[in-house]
């Protein structure tokens, strides 16, 4: 019997119009049927084309067999571990002026793009780029004064991929993709199982990914900003570390902080549902150190990512420290926390602990998260 292709139509019914949407990108840009518009995917035409369904293929919050992507990426099974898999972790922060004057942190994620850039790893790198009175939106940068247009954190969701999908098929360019879990999560995908129509993902030499709790609608929430900031004057974002609880928006005049709960009503809603707080199946993995201003976290995945950093590095790109302990316990809590938290929401959801929705997890790591 021959199981039936799930494409557009089903995307729609079965993510879209069930809130588990994470704006990731990756079935827009290329295909005439699906858009971005006002902080949604919207379908402009009912879609019959099932034989490419690649849309459905690589959302991320479609079934995912988390064992077959690891095994992919890493050449091992998925596990329970809270950060997934990690040949070292350590913190750091650029060297270079240039660079820390754009940082939303260390600057690690715009210091290894410039060094994978100068060692011609990368041509270029799809990102996050946020205009003065726009809502982010994706950006393919070739250079690293493009690189550096689209430093720092708005915190708003962005169909980043959609950018990687408008790639002319026939392109060499050696890419890097920076982006959240779920665009991570579907750039493994893409690996896993290579799509035809669009550009060799062999040509991404690099994904960075970044940690992420949650993001923001960017259409709701870029509304509430232009009602309360004057956002051409806008310069950087920032969620301080706890007990501080609250949303800064730093301006050329100054900075103003908002109670965090009153910005949480603004979490897009597909993000309860996500197992992954830092990119798990990334080469790198960048967030904040909390209780050290100025610095990142990086977790190394994988060779590639231990390259990268190495080089960047012995250039003097980066400067690089261990990790302190306490601070790799408190990241590893946070994830997993995050990883129970999802479990619930998605069996609350799906009214059964044995349906998973998207999640194709081994039971017996199903059950150890439930527990």
């Amino acid at each position: 019997m021959t199981t039936k292709t799930r494409g557009c139509n089903e995307l729609v019914s079965e993510v879209i119009e069930t809130g588990l949407c994470t704006l990731c990108g990756a079935c827009t840009g290329s295909c005439p049927y699906l858009a971005y518009y006002k902080g949604r995917i919207a379908r402009l035409d009912n879609c019959s084309r099932t034989e490419e369904a690649q849309c459905y293929d690589y959302c991320p919050r479609t079934y995912t067999d988390l064992n077959a992507v690891s095994q992919k990426i890493f050449g091992t099974q998925y596990t329970a571990s809270e950060i997934g898999e990690v040949k070292d972790v350590v913190m750091v922060r650029a060297t270079e002026p240039i660079v820390k004057d754009h940082a939303q942190y260390g600057g690690a994620v715009t210091a290894l793009l410039s060094q994978a850039l100068s060692d011609s790893m990368i041509d270029g790198a799809v990102l996050t780029k946020t205009l003065d009175d726009e809502s982010p939106s994706a950006f393919l940068a070739h250079n690293i004064d493009e690189v550096l247009q689209c430093a720092g954190s708005s915190y708003m969701a962005c169909p980043v991929l959609s950018s990687y999908n408008q790639i002319p098929k026939d392109s060499k360019d050696r890419l890097a993709i920076v982006g959240t879990p779920c665009q991570v999560l579907s750039m493994a995908k893409m690996k896993a199982i290579p799509p035809g129509n669009r550009v060799n993902v062999e040509n991404v030499k690099l994904v960075i990914g970044l940690f992420c709790t949650w993001a923001l609608s960017p259409d709701k929430f870029h509304q509430f900003l232009k009602e309360n900031c004057d956002l051409p004057k806008v310069k950087k974002f920032d969620i301080p570390p706890p007990p501080a609880n609250k949303f800064d928006v730093y301006t050329s005049d100054g900075k103003t902080s908002f109670p965090l709960e009153q910005i949480r009503k603004f979490t897009m809603p597909a993000c309860a549902f996500c197992l992954d707080m830092t990119s798990e199946f990334a080469d790198i993995s960048v967030g904040s150190v909390e209780g050290a201003e100025g610095w990142n976290t990086v977790i190394v995945r994988t060779d590639a990512g231990a390259q990268l950093l190495e080089q960047a590095n012995k250039i003097g790109k980066l400067e690089v420290r261990k990790l302190p302990e306490a601070n790799l316990q408190h990241l590893k809590e946070a994830a997993l926390l995050k990883k129970k938290r999802a479990l619930k929401e998605i069996t609350k959801k799906s009214g059964s602990s044995v349906n998973l929705i998207y999640l194709g997890l081994p039971s017996e790591l199903a059950k150890l998260l439930l527990d």
